[in-house]
């Protein structure tokens, strides 16, 4: 179980950053200004250590009464999204429910974490979009309504039937995707901006998970 400290956020979009000797640093910017802890478990209630976070404030007409109560018992001001992070006790403990978070307590600049968010949905898609295939043959040579297929997808004899995972049209995208080893370029505290080298998955506005990279330990032993 990874109980890397980490936090939610909203993604803002891509911007450019330039170093001091003038090369172009492309980053994504993530919103932290509206996250707040807005619940906590604790092994004595729940049998394990965990913060809730909530990011997007809520209309209580938008929740049931048990999440109103949830959020009235605790304190704090209703939240649309809801996610909880494992981590250590001695972790849980430097925050407080409705408390404001302080970005540069949880990371540092050149830091390297893990992103993960949920990606663009495309709808229903061909092959030469879901799966980069280059299409089946030339536009020429007798060529007739063929050029964006897939081509031949098993044989007649044996086995006489299609093998599973053959890669065909469907749904692509809107999917988890996780990014790994990306390096905090820049941290705004006033606005409660965080600034990541490189993209991360998911649309404007969409939710993404930053963790401390699980791997920074091996990629220093020379080990990644």
């Amino acid at each position: 179980m990874n109980t890397k400290p980490g936090i939610i956020g909203k993604k803002l979009g891509m911007t450019q950053l330039y170093k001091d000797d003038g090369t172009v640093q492309r980053v994504t910017v993530l919103d932290m200004s509206e996250v707040a802890v807005v619940g906590k478990r604790t092994k004595e209630t729940d049998g394990y250590t965990a913060l809730v976070f909530g990011v997007k404030d809520a209309k209580e007409k938008h929740l049931t009464k048990a999440q109103l109560g949830t959020f009235k018992k605790r304190g704090s001001t209703p939240k649309r999204e809801l996610r909880e992070l494992r981590c250590s006790e001695e972790y849980a403990a430097k925050f407080e429910i409705g408390a404001p978070i302080k970005l540069e307590e949880i990371f540092q600049p050149g830091q390297m974490v893990d992103t993960r968010g949920i990606s663009r949905g495309r709808g229903f898609t061909g092959v030469m979009r879901r799966w980069n295939f280059a299409g089946a043959g030339s536009d020429t040579h007798g060529t007739h309504e063929y050029r964006r297929h897939g081509g031949s997808i098993g044989t007649n004899m044996t086995p006489g039937r299609t093998l599973p995972n053959v890669k065909m049209p469907g749904q692509y995208g809107s999917e988890t995707v996780s990014i790994l080893n990306l390096k905090v370029a820049r941290i705004d505290s006033e606005k409660g901006l965080l600034m990541i080298e490189g993209g991360i998955p998911g649309g404007q506005n969409g939710i993404v998970l930053v963790r401390h990279s699980v791997k920074e330990r091996l990629r220093k032993a020379g080990r990644s």
